[in-house]
């Protein structure tokens, strides 16, 4: 069904309402209208990495961790699989007219935010820190969500439109103050790109104000932009609750009704909260008009009937059985980006570890056996979780003893209330002296750094302090490595931490059901690692400006002027990779890689540009194009990367594309062509100039 035959049916549909029931269809928990033939529809639904809140469905690893596989084609085979499992879990429950939240067909992802500190605790929802790569990644994951049929296969959402990212402890009256230039070279691009490319169904405003206006009540962002210049079709959601913010923490209006006439001026349709049930008192004060009430219904009902949820035409995906959900070939696809995803920091020779040349494996740690640090947030509920020791335990079965011992408790001093502080660390002492190798699960989960209010955030409600392992683990990381054995540090998180401690780091993010699964066919060999950092990691927060500064000066790797610990677009693997015979003509480079290594697997090629001559170039270089690649040994490969013409523009202070810049470098390679990286990886990109 294309848009025109739904606009006019929500037209024809939306004639027949009274000013009542327009009234409420505009906020999420719609109601029903029998004598319509409506049925009642809950608009809030979450699938950041697989189906969220309702029960059984594939976990997928983290968005973050997702970025990590630089793999745009992997995102959106999995956003497809995503929708199928909503489709399937919608159809079945539609049958039994469950209409509750969590379980309509309207997904409220992906998260396009740019990850721009470290500290903000739902950085792991999002993409990391670079527009270009979160634009690719976003335009994949929309274009999988909502399919290529003649309905919509799910309505996907931007969000949080714009300017967001923490702190959360502040997010309901705190003012972004932005330049016109970081405003659209960093924080919009990302959002543009999945109105234009991937025709995203809905957006979703923010929290906080951007420049003095609420962001969903921003005549800037949702009418000049979004709408007038972007040309936007679909429909505007608040945030949850953040109506209410305007004039209970914003101040910017006086009652809930001055708030609702001010979001629904800016065209904000649907109402995440309550506030909207105060549309007939704005419109009896004169504040809003039926006009305005009855194209936001008519926005809202447009999607609806693209999704083939109304009317008699229904939709091809209404087949879908709940058979398709939670799947074995589900399951594999989560296993695989997991894989993909985890980036080796660091790694002195002892990984892979060969386990028919060891009596003894510790394993240690407080995530080493946690289904939590495997789901991150906005989680669903798998059926198959393996914990890292599982998938150890299972990797060594009938050939190597394995030892475990928790070692502390995630955050507290303590395992055991009754207990002394450091419970058990004489425990994983004993293990790690009696080990020949030792795997150290540490880091956080989605109760130590997640969504500010969040009820699984027990601990920090947010955003991180700093940059260091709870102190309880740096005991544990402290007295394990005191004994001498080699030591895997497998770091669980979301975000950057500041660990260089081990002979080997393997950055595994929050990896989904199959973690463990994942996690030991990296450490016995069977894959090679392969994910890269799409986020810098910095050693102190100290390096960075302020947590509420959104200018990005000293900000990602676009514009830092220190040595990070590891930068972004970093990653090891157990093979090595050449680069040869480079060359840039009718806006393709084209570049020949070699596994000149000992094994098999996968490359992240990634091309950076370097501006010469612009003032408003940013500071360092800038990701352009990148492609995932997988090589045998001995195998080569010429791989073909556009470059857009976008890419040798730059933003002026007025927020204006210029083409200042004549001379350009194109460095082409497996990392930055940072002086951090060369070191770590030792290799060098190649570097192309180009005169335009």
């Amino acid at each position: 069904m294309d848009r025109e035959h739904a606009r006019k049916l929500a037209h024809e549909l939306v004639a027949q309402m009274t000013l009542e029931e327009k009234a409420a269809q505009l906020r999420y928990q719609a109601p029903a209208i029998p004598r319509l033939g409506i049925p009642a529809y809950n608009w809030w639904n979450e699938a950041l990495h697989g189906v969220a809140r309702a029960g059984t469905a594939t976990v997928f690893p983290q968005a973050v961790g997702m970025a990590a596989t630089f793999d745009d084609a992997l995102l959106e085979t999995v956003a497809d699989t995503i929708s199928t499992e909503a489709r399937a879990k919608y159809n079945m429950q539609a049958a039994h007219e469950d209409r509750d939240i969590y379980k309509g067909l309207t997904l409220w992802s992906p998260n396009v935010n740019i990850f721009r500190d470290p500290r903000w605790g739902r950085g792991q929802e999002t993409y990391g820190e670079d527009p270009y790569l979160t634009s690719r990644l976003g335009v994949a994951f929309v274009k999988g969500l909502q399919g290529k049929g003649k309905t919509l296969k799910a309505a996907a959402c931007a969000k949080h439109f714009a300017v967001h990212s923490g702190p959360e402890a502040i997010r309901h009256h705190f003012d972004a103050r932005v330049s016109r230039k970081d405003l659209r070279e960093t924080y919009l691009p990302a959002f543009e790109a999945l109105v234009k490319e991937a025709h995203v169904e809905s957006v979703m405003g923010a929290y906080n104000r951007v420049n003095g206006e609420p962001a969903c009540g921003s005549k800037m962002l949702l009418k000049d932009i979004l709408r007038d210049e972007w040309g936007f079709e679909g429909h505007v959601v608040s945030d949850c609750w953040a109506l209410k913010d305007f004039h209970e923490n914003h101040h910017v209006t006086a009652t809930a009704p001055e708030s609702a006439a001010l979001a629904m001026k800016y065209g904000c349709d649907l109402n995440c909260g309550e506030v909207y049930l105060q549309i007939l008192a704005a419109y009896q004060e004169g504040r809003i008009t039926e006009a305005q009430i009855t194209t936001a219904c008519e926005r809202l009902m447009t999607t609806r009937y693209l999704l083939g949820i109304l009317g008699s035409e229904g939709s091809e995906y209404d087949a879908i059985a709940y058979e398709r959900n939670d799947t074995d070939e589900s399951a594999k696809l989560a296993q695989q980006v997991a894989e993909k995803g985890m980036v080796l920091l660091k790694n002195d020779g002892l990984l892979p570890l060969d386990v028919n040349k060891l009596h003894t494996v510790g394993v240690i740690g407080p995530n080493a056996n946690s289904v939590a640090c495997l789901e991150g947030n906005y989680s669903g509920t798998s059926s198959r979780y393996v914990t890292y020791l599982e998938g150890i335990r299972a990797a060594c079965e009938g050939k190597t003893r394995v030892l475990y011992s928790q070692g502390s408790n995630l955050y507290k001093d303590r395992t055991s209330n009754l207990a002394m502080a450091d419970d058990r660390l004489a425990e994983a002492a004993g293990v790690a002296e009696r080990s020949d190798v030792v795997i150290l699960c540490l880091g956080l989960d989605a109760t130590l750094e997640g969504e500010e209010g969040d009820t699984g955030n027990e601990y920090s409600s947010g955003d991180k302090r700093d940059l260091n392992l709870p102190t309880c683990q740096e005991k544990l990381l402290n007295r394990v490595l005191a004994a001498g054995k080699p030591t895997v540090v497998v770091l669980s998180s979301g975000s950057a931490l500041a660990v260089s401690q081990g002979n080997a780091i393997l950055q595994a993010w929050y990896p989904g059901e199959l973690g463990g699964l994942a996690l030991v066919r990296i450490l016995f060999g069977q894959v090679s690692p392969s994910g890269r950092l799409p986020v810098t990691f910095y050693r102190s927060v100290s390096d960075l400006p302020d947590f509420e500064d959104y200018a990005m000066a000293n900000r990602t790797y676009r514009y830092y002027h220190g040595e990070p610990l590891y930068p972004f677009g970093f990653g090891l693997s157990y093979t090595r990779f050449a680069y040869s015979g480079a060359r840039f003509e009718s806006g393709m480079l084209s570049v020949t890689v070699e596994n000149v290594g000992e094994c098999d697997g996968d490359e992240v090629a990634q091309v950076y540009l370097k501006d010469h001559d612009s003032p408003f170039a940013p500071r360092n270089h800038s990701l352009c194009a990148f492609k995932r690649v997988t090589l045998k040994k001995g195998e080569k490969v010429v791989v073909t990367l556009p470059i857009r013409n976008e890419a040798f523009t730059a933003y002026n202070d007025e927020g204006e594309r210029t083409t200042l810049g004549k001379r350009f470098t194109l460095y082409v390679g497996g990392s930055q062509p940072d002086g951090r990286s060369v070191v770590l990886t030792g290799q060098e990109p190649l570097a192309l100039g180009v005169n335009r």
